[in-house]
């Protein structure tokens, strides 16, 4: 592949919107663009998100001075769409439907597509989406929940996880394949994941089901409770729903869906917010210990990653916890973009062959 093609990654997170720019494996320009959640507050549904975002990556490439008509390939990151096998698929009008849609729920990873659509028509290029959070490598055990009338669903931040295991691996000379890890991907969601010999063959919902609460969700929780919320008049369905993704964890106990500031007001002596990460920190530990059992005590890593691994205290409380269960590496921030991209960049060279979504 020629050194001159290149390649925009757009990975919409819940709190965030991160964009980089590749020419061949070389990453040239990278940004990370917050948003408050103040900002995103007028917004009632996620798809209706799309234009505010497309338009702060348009402003920001301007100032910038970069020019996105020579652009090959737009690659965003998947979203919440029909259960699929990994790999990177071309954006047609099924995916498009689906992803407005949010067939399985809404998160702004749903708009990585949508935006990677909207920014090629206008350039001619073409658009992708690879390994979407719903890749689903589930066991069939796994699957059941306790009741036939609700299923367990594969849910997870596929692209950053797999990524991270693979680094590891490569790190450790062996292959992906070969190992059995314990993926934590720690940001605006938790998933924890047990991996066993390149599936992940059990990993918590981390969108609105189960699991650690984190910066922005609930997490599992007293089922009992929640029925009776429910019923009790008090709150709409929208409302619930936010509770649960939106306006649960840090959120919900603290007001704000920022890790490094609860971090500094417990360092400072909030009681509350300490308790609070302590907390997050206990359940994510809980999680791991859970996923230890899935790979029957045969445990190779415990890998830590995501934005909140950046955070000393909560990953020595956490390590402190689980690391009797095997090695703990930590691997802070994400490492999507250039997975993104390298899923172009061996589409481009022939390695992969584009999935079609139906």
């Amino acid at each position: 592949m020629s050194k001159t093609v290149r390649i925009l990654t757009i990975n919409p997170g819940s709190t965030s919107t991160k964009i980089a720019l590749f020419e061949g494996e070389n990453n040239v320009f990278q940004k990370n663009l917050k948003h408050s959640s103040e900002e995103l507050a007028p917004f009632e549904k996620v798809a209706d998100q799309f234009e505010f975002r497309k338009n702060v990556i348009l402003q920001v490439l301007k100032e910038e001075g970069i020019a996105i008509d020579d652009i090959a390939y737009i690659v965003g990151r998947g979203g919440l769409v029909k259960p699929i096998a990994s790999g990177i698929y071309e954006v047609n009008d099924a995916l498009l439907a689906d992803l407005r849609k949010g067939v399985q729920g809404e998160h702004a990873s749903n708009l990585g597509g949508l935006i990677a659509a909207d920014l090629a028509t206008q350039i001619g290029a073409k658009a992708y989406i690879a390994d979407p959070v719903v890749v689903d490598e589930l066991q069939d055990v796994a699957r059941i929940s306790g009741h036939p009338a609700f299923e367990r669903i594969s849910i997870f931040h596929a692209l950053n996880q797999k990524a991270i295991a693979r680094t590891y691996a490569k790190e450790n000379g062996k292959k992906y394949e070969d190992l059995n890890l314990i993926v934590a991907h720690l940001g605006g969601g938790i998933s924890v994941a047990a991996h066993e010999k390149g599936k992940a063959i059990d990993v918590n919902n981390a969108l609105d089901g189960d699991g650690p609460f984190s910066p922005e969700r609930s997490g599992g929780l007293p089922v009992g409770a929640l029925v009776k919320a429910c019923f009790s008049g008090q709150y709409t369905l929208a409302q619930l729903k936010k509770m649960i993704c939106g306006q649960g964890g840090y959120v919900g106990y603290l007001n704000t869906n920022d890790a490094y500031d609860v971090e500094v007001k417990a360092k400072e002596g909030d009681a509350k917010a300490a308790m609070i990460q302590e907390a997050m920190a206990y359940q994510v530990a809980k999680e791991i210990g859970a996923m230890a059992t899935v790979l029957k005590g045969k445990v190779d890593a415990i890998l830590v990653t995501g934005g909140i691994a950046y955070g000393k205290p909560f990953v020595e409380s956490l390590k402190e916890k689980v690391a009797f269960i095997a090695p703990v590496a930590v691997y802070p921030g994400e490492d999507e973009m250039k997975a993104l991209a390298m899923n172009a960049v061996m589409l481009d060279q022939g390695e992969l062959t584009a999935k079609v979504y139906c």
